[in-house]
């Protein structure tokens, strides 16, 4: 990488589903299959670092794999892309997917790995706010990134929890992505900025303060996010799933053992995800500010529990949250990929991740 890091690229996904990949490496390379990954981002983002560095570190091409991400916009069309055979594998998230099971719609697609552990929301104020909890939100306006996005279904399920009718006591505002949430709530175009872990990150990384309000009590272990793939390539392609996640897996892994490295890599694959003009110190202390607080929600939050591994209590908080009646969940997950997934020298991973990180 250079000293400075200047160069923008646009990176916004195709709002048809036909996106471009946002990687192209090792294109073409014989004996390689290429899994088309989609995102439910407009533009490449450090919030899914584990799921594509593997490509920089070489991991999904130990698998015989070409990882080419997808920004798709949203988890809508991510799931849209999957079933319409425009993707391999999506990420999926329990706050469209539980809907669908309540109506007895989910029946082709599987989640196989979970990338980021549940609870990763909370809600920002402006320091010096009189607003200091979510009681204290009735009447106000909430920004949200995108009505589109986890973070908008998710903090109305936790309003409703708390006796706060999301639908009425509060008025929504979408506010856009990273840096422009932040300004909006630092404007006043908004008295409250409900948004996820990496996303602070990013935008307190730019300078913006915020306050956070402290979580009601008792939060559910909701909003974990997953790898998804069709039932029928969990069939026919169970060894290139098991390769896809290992590389995830592995990516965690080295990052978790040296955020620095992990922050390197990323920028070595998206220059253009830096700050303008920022040197190379700098683009990775950004990297590395934004995802602070997601890393920690690589590792399960379950005693004994392998990373990756899928707990189905967690959907059944969901719906609970979400009050939908559903009724077995076993059809939207499966473990039986973890145990192979996880088969890996795990110190070899961390030795070569401390080394790089300098």
């Amino acid at each position: 990488m250079k000293n400075s890091i200047g160069r923008r690229a646009v990176l916004a996904g195709s709002a048809g589903l036909l996106a471009a990949p946002l990687i192209a490496r090792h294109a073409g390379a014989a004996g390689l299959r290429t899994i088309r990954f989609g995102i439910g981002l407009k533009a490449m983002s450090a919030i899914v670092i584990n799921t594509v560095i593997g490509e920089e570190l070489g991991y999904n091409k130990a698998e015989g794999l070409i990882v080419k991400p997808m920004a798709l916009g949203n988890n809508t069309n991510v799931q849209l892309a999957l079933d319409r055979g425009d993707i391999d594998i999506g990420i999926g998230v329990p706050s469209f997917q539980m809907p669908l099971l309540a109506k007895g719609e989910w029946q082709r697609d599987v989640n196989f790995y979970e990338y980021t552990y549940p609870y990763k929301w909370d809600i920002a104020v402006k320091p010096g706010s009189p607003i200091h909890s979510y009681g204290a939100l009735k009447g106000k306006k909430i920004g949200v990134s995108d009505f589109g996005a986890t973070d908008y279904p998710v903090t109305k399920s936790v309003l409703r929890s708390i006796g706060l009718d999301p639908d009425k006591d509060v008025k929504w505002i979408a506010v856009g992505n990273g840096v422009p949430a932040g300004v909006a709530l630092e404007r006043g175009d908004i008295d409250a900025l409900a948004y996820y872990d990496a996303g602070f990150g990013q935008i307190e990384a730019a300078g913006i303060k915020l306050a956070y309000l402290p979580r009601p009590k008792n939060l559910p272990m909701v909003g974990g996010q997953f790898l998804m793939a069709p039932r029928s390539m969990l069939a026919k392609e169970r060894e290139t799933l098991i390769g896809f996640g290992r590389g995830i897996c592995k990516s965690s892994q080295y990052i978790l053992a040296s955020p620095e490295a992990g922050a390197r890599a990323f920028l070595k694959m998206y220059p253009e995800t830096a700050p303008r003009g920022a040197s190379e110190a700098q683009a990775v202390a950004a990297i590395m500010h934004t995802i602070g607080r997601r890393i920690k929600l690589y590792r399960p939050p379950y005693a004994g529990a392998k990373m990756g591994s899928i707990n189905p209590a967690e959907f059944i908080a969901e719906a609970k949250l979400d009050q939908l009646k559903i009724g077995l969940v076993a059809s939207l997950y499966t473990n039986a990929l973890i145990d192979p997934i996880n088969h890996f020298d795990l110190a070899a991973v961390q030795k070569a991740a401390k080394a790089a990180g300098g």
